[in-house]
């Protein structure tokens, strides 16, 4: 993909959103359920699109909370509902037609106290802790619901439901509720209860609690925050407008660290933002031209850190190198965890996609630690995390979370507030940034050379596709029994660590990989590659990759 000749610089007005023009939108335009690109659809992290587009709109957001409440009925879930909301414009809009509907059901919804924003990891995470003492049988389980596209551009909405379990829906959960919401659009929203928004906050039902100050006193069970205030670590933040934003000044003062925002804005067209490597406003914290603001202050602390607007992202940047790949970052972290986690038992697994960089499995071999590879997405992750089987669980993405320093569970989906405390701890206890231990690692175990490549794909070659990979696939299917020079050993449809189907194919040899996977939400074809050799060979090895795809769909 070509980079804009932009990115990375300031956006200029014609790059902003029309906020007025997109808010009218979600309340007067309606979704067509005859047509797919405006029906509820549920990816890995839940229902995204734009009220332009009639993607994300005020009735999309009716349907789905009313299937959200119809699948929590019939699951016996009678607790209250934390609902999240991050800094999106249309989150706001989303949010209150969400209250709306939970009123309307007599659902107890708990939200920020002050109209704060809550971040994805704090609703997680008071989910778990909700439920951390309900383990008898009739006990009124919590779940939540966070209102988010997360780093999507400023005219995206989006809506995720997390069950008692604290982490994102299961598929067979989401797919329940993807198909009852439909129904609801296809009946005009017969049999949706709603109040109007005067009337909710009027009720009981609200209720406004200090989400913010039980998880910033909590910190300290899964980071050294003491390590940190100790060392004097100088840590500069930039909150890309997120949800997060309030949370740093709170963290500070909890427990005398030395953090400094480089920027305090909050503004839904995220008109402080640099372009990202399309020309668009995207607030992708892996990304350094959506991070340049950032990596202009790198010289200035001993770590810097950003996050994506829900908070389940993190972006590391260190001095003089600038910001870390996402893959680096989970090896170092990972690494790190594992010696100086003593309460942490052998036994636990670390859990990593399938498409994460092969320096994972390198650590997790060179520690004699257990490793457990699956899918994409995060919810793969949510089971062991919350039975405390897996210690870590992240996706090349620059998603992650871990286990308590005592072994218990946090949370059980991506949290970029403590994978970005972990960076200033690292550098606390062992005086070395993570980019430094990194490159001790790639001296240890050589290079890692990585890249994804998104290619535009039809619906029949998908179709095909996804068809061929329910089927053996062969080294006779690809056309080649070796790839870039070396022999393939292991041809894969199916995750190692929990044999689900990965949605696509990967190709292992000695020196390297590639993975091919559709997007279950977008019309691309994703490609991901490694090589342990060198560039060029990387360039050999994908290339191989897409002539192999191609046999493939010839065949």
């Amino acid at each position: 993909m070509a980079i804009d000749k932009r990115a990375g610089l300031a956006a200029a007005q014609m790059d902003l959103v029309n906020i007025p023009k997109l808010m009218s939108h979600y309340y007067r335009l309606s979704p067509d359920v005859n047509i797919d690109s405006q029906r509820v659809s549920f990816g890995t992290s839940g229902h995204r699109g734009c009220a332009f587009a009639k993607s994300f709109n005020e009735k999309h957001i009716l349907a789905i909370v009313q299937a959200v409440v119809d699948y929590r009925q019939q699951a016996g879930i009678t607790g209250p509902m934390l609902v999240g909301i991050d800094t999106h414009a249309l989150s706001q809009a989303a949010f209150v037609t969400t209250l709306e509907v939970l009123s309307g059901n007599a659902v107890t919804a708990r939200v920020a106290a002050h109209d704060e924003f809550t971040p994805t990891p704090v609703i997680s995470h008071g989910i778990v802790r909700a439920n951390r003492a309900k383990s008898k049988p009739g006990a009124a389980l919590t779940d939540g619901l966070i209102i988010t596209p997360s780093h999507n551009p400023p005219q995206d909405g989006g809506i995720k439901y997390n069950p008692p379990h604290g982490g994102p829906a299961e598929g067979e959960i989401t797919a329940w509720i993807e198909a009852r919401a439909n129904q609801y659009l296809a009946k005009q929203l017969e049999g949706v209860k709603r109040l109007t928004y005067a009337l909710a906050t009027n009720t009981s039902l609200i209720q406004p609690v200090d989400f913010m100050t039980a998880y910033v006193d909590s910190l300290d069970d899964v980071i050294d925050m003491q390590a940190i205030s100790r060392a004097g670590v100088r840590i500069g933040v930039d909150p890309l407008g997120g949800a997060g934003i309030h949370y740093w000044d709170k963290i500070a003062k909890r427990y005398q660290l030395d953090i400094t925002l480089v920027n305090d804005k909050v503004d839904p067209s995220f008109s402080f933002m640099p372009l990202d490597k399309d020309g668009k406003i995207r607030m992708d914290c892996s990304s350094p031209y959506a991070m340049a603001g950032l990596l202009a202050h790198q010289h200035e602390f001993d770590i810097c850190v950003g996050n994506d607007p829900d908070y389940d992202r993190h972006g590391i940047v260190c001095p003089s190198t600038g910001l870390m790949n996402p893959n680096h970052f989970l090896a170092v972290a990972i690494e790190y965890l594992l010696t100086h986690r003593p309460q942490w038992a052998d036994s636990l697994a670390i859990g990593k996609t399938l498409v994460s960089s092969a320096m994972i499995d390198k650590v997790c071999l060179e520690l004699g630690r257990p490793l457990c590879e699956v899918p994409v997405g995060f919810k793969w992750f949510v089971d062991g995390l919350s039975e405390a089987t897996l210690a870590f669980g992240g996706e090349e993405s620059a998603g992650a979370a871990f286990l308590q320093r005592d072994g218990r569970t946090w949370c059980s989906d991506k949290d970029g507030f403590i994978m970005a405390l972990l960076a200033a701890e690292i550098v606390a206890v062992t005086g070395q940034t993570p980019a430094q231990r990194y490159q001790q690692m790639v001296e240890r175990h050589g290079e890692s050379f990585y890249q994804r490549i998104d290619s535009p794909v039809t619906p029949k070659r998908k179709a095909k596709f996804n068809r061929l990979i329910t089927q053996s696939v062969t080294c006779e299917l690809l056309g080649s029994d070796t790839l870039a020079g070396d022999a393939i050993t292991a041809i894969l449809t199916h995750a190692p660590g929990n044999q689900a189907p990965i949605g696509g194919v990967k190709v292992v040899t000695a020196n390297g990989w590639f993975a091919a996977r559709p997007s279950g939400t977008e019309a691309l074809f994703k490609l991901y590659g490694e090589s342990f050799v060198s560039a060029e060979h990387l360039e050999q090895l994908l290339a191989q990759a897409q002539q192999m795809i191609e046999t493939m769909l010839s065949a």
